[in-house]
C-alpha cells in the first residue's frame, strides 16, 4: 500500500503543479495588461479551471488512468487523427510550460547573481543550464525527482504564504491602495483576454489526473483532491495580485515585470524579502522544470503506447523514454527564440483547446460517468470563448503570437495526419 495516495498528496500534487512556476513567470504580464483589475483576471481564469476541473473529476473516477489527459480524450474520440493531434498539442503544451518556467527562472536569477554585464544574456544562460540540470537529474533519478517536488511544494507555500502574511499587513495605509479602484481597471475584454493569458498559471491541476489510479478511496478523494486545490490557489493568486497591485506603482511594476513578485516584497521586507522571494521563485521554477519534464516525456510515451506518434517514442535511452531528450532539446529551442509572451500566450492557447476538449468529452461522456451534461458544456463553451478572445486581443496588440499559437496547433494536427498516412501504425494485440 506504500505507493497508495491520499488525500493530502493528492491535493499536494494539484497544487504543487498549479503553483509552479507560472505565478512567478506571468504575474508581471497580468498587471501590465489588467492594470487594477488583475485580481479579477484572475478570478475569471480560475472560474474556467474549477468548471473544467468537474469534467476532469468525473473522468478520473470513471476512467483512472496515469495517462490522465490523454486517455480521456482517447476515450471520447477513439484512437483517430483528431485525438492524436490533440495529444500532441498536449505534449507540445508541456514543452511550451517548460519554456515558461526556463524563462522565470533566468528571470529571477541574474537578481543574486550576474555572469555578465548584459542581463538579456544572463537570462538566457540560466534559463538553458537550469533546463539540463533538470534533464540530468530526471535520468540521474526519478526518486529524487519526486523528493525535490515534495519540498518544493512545502517550501513555496511556506514563502508564499508568508508573503501574504507580511503582504496583507503592510497593504494598510499604503498609497498604492488605491490602484486597484474599478476606474484603474481596463475594459471588461481586456480583463478576460488578461485572465486567458495567464491561465497556464492553472493548468496544473489536471497532474491529478494521471495520479488517480493510486489514489485511496477514489469516490471521496479524487473530487476533493480536484476541487480543493483549484479554489485553493484561485484565493492564494487574488491576494497576491491584490498585495503586488497595492504595494507598487504600475511603472515600478512595469519595470520589473519579470521577476515583479520579488519586487512587491520590497515595501514590506527591504532587500531581505527580495532575496527570499527570489530564491521561492527558484526553487518553484526549478521542481516545475523538473516535475514537467517528467511529465512531458511520459505524455509522448502514452501517446506512442496508443499508436498515435511512431512506435521509437516507446524507446528507452539512458532508462528513460526517448520523449525526455526531445522535450528538453524543444524546451531549450523555445526558450531561446520565443518572448515570454509567446510563450504564455501559446501555453494559454494549447491548454484552453484541451481543456475545452476534455469538457466536450465529459458532455459526450455524461451518462457513462453519470454526471451532468451541464457543467462540460458551460466549461466548453467557456474555454472556446476564452481562447478566441485571447487570439482577438493579442492580434491587435502582437500579430506573431497569435501566429505561433495557431501554428503550434496546426503543426500538432499536421504531424499526426502524417504519421496515419504513412500506414506504419502499430498494430496492439
Amino acid at each position: 500500500m506504500s505507493n497508495k495516495i491520499g488525500l493530502k498528496d493528492a491535493i499536494s500534487i494539484g497544487i504543487g503543479g498549479m503553483v509552479g512556476g507560472g505565478i512567478f513567470a506571468v504575474l508581471g504580464l497580468a498587471v501590465a495588461l489588467a492594470k487594477g483589475g488583475t485580481p479579477i483576471s484572475f478570478l475569471i481564469a480560475g472560474l474556467i479551471a474549477l468548471i473544467t476541473s468537474y469534467s476532469y473529476v468525473k473522468l478520473s473516477l470513471k476512467y483512472p488512468d496515469r495517462g490522465g489527459t490523454v486517455k480521456f480524450i482517447n476515450q471520447g474520440f477513439g484512437i483517430t487523427v483528431f485525438s492524436g493531434g490533440m495529444n500532441n498539442l498536449l505534449w507540445i503544451s508541456y514543452i511550451i510550460m517548460l519554456a515558461l518556467y526556463a524563462s522565470a527562472f533566468g528571470s529571477y536569477a541574474p537578481n543574486l547573481l550576474e555572469i555578465t554585464s548584459n542581463k538579456n544574456l544572463d537570462s538566457h544562460i540560466y534559463a538553458s543550464a537550469i533546463v539540463v540540470l533538470a534533464t540530468a537529474i530526471n535520468y540521474y533519478s526519478i526518486t529524487v525527482v519526486g523528493k525535490i517536488e515534495s519540498y518544493a511544494v512545502i517550501i513555496k507555500l511556506i514563502i508564499l504564504l508568508s508573503f501574504v502574511g507580511f503582504g496583507l499587513y503592510g497593504l494598510m495605509g499604503n498609497p498604492h491602495l488605491e490602484q486597484l479602484s474599478p476606474e484603474n481597471w481596463e475594459s471588461s475584454f481586456k480583463l478576460l483576454t488578461a485572465g486567458m493569458v495567464i491561465f497556464v498559471a492553472y493548468e496544473g491541476f489536471e497532474l491529478i489526473a494521471n495520479a488517480a489510479p493510486d489514489i485511496v478511496n477514489p469516490q471521496k478523494n479524487i473530487p476533493r483532491a480536484y476541487f480543493w486545490s483549484v479554489i485553493f490557489v484561485i484565493a492564494l493568486y487574488i491576494i497576491i495580485a491584490i498585495i503586488t497591485v497595492g504595494s507598487l506603482d504600475f511603472k515600478d511594476i512595469a519595470t520589473a515585470e519579470d521577476y515583479v513578485l520579488a519586487e512587491a516584497a520590497k515595501p514590506m521586507l527591504g532587500k531581505v524579502g527580495f532575496t527570499i522571494i527570489t530564491i521561492a521563485a527558484l526553487i518553484s521554477t526549478f521542481s516545475a522544470i523538473n516535475a514537467s519534464l517528467y511529465g512531458g516525456s511520459r505524455v509522448s510515451y502514452e501517446i506512442a503506447e496508443d499508436d498515435e506518434l511512431p512506435e521509437q517514442f516507446t524507446n528507452q535511452l539512458w532508462n528513460q523514454p526517448i520523449g525526455l531528450l526531445i522535450t528538453t532539446i524543444l524546451t531549450l529551442i523555445l526558450v531561446n527564440t520565443l518572448e515570454l509572451e509567446s510563450i504564455s500566450t501559446a501555453g494559454s492557447v494549447g491548454f484552453l483547446l484541451i481543456f475545452a476538449i476534455v469538457n466536450v468529452v465529459g458532455f459526450k461522456l455524461a451518462k457513462e460517468t453519470k454526471s451532468s451534461k451541464i457543467v462540460p458544456l458551460i466549461g466548453a463553451v467557456l474555454c472556446f470563448f476564452a481562447m478566441l478572445a485571447l487570439l482577438i486581443q493579442q492580434y491587435s496588440t502582437s500579430k506573431i503570437d497569435v501566429l505561433i499559437a495557431i501554428g503550434i496547433v496546426i503543426f500538432s494536427f499536421i504531424i499526426e495526419y502524417a504519421y496515419k498516412k504513412t500506414g506504419i501504425c502499430r498494430i496492439k494485440l
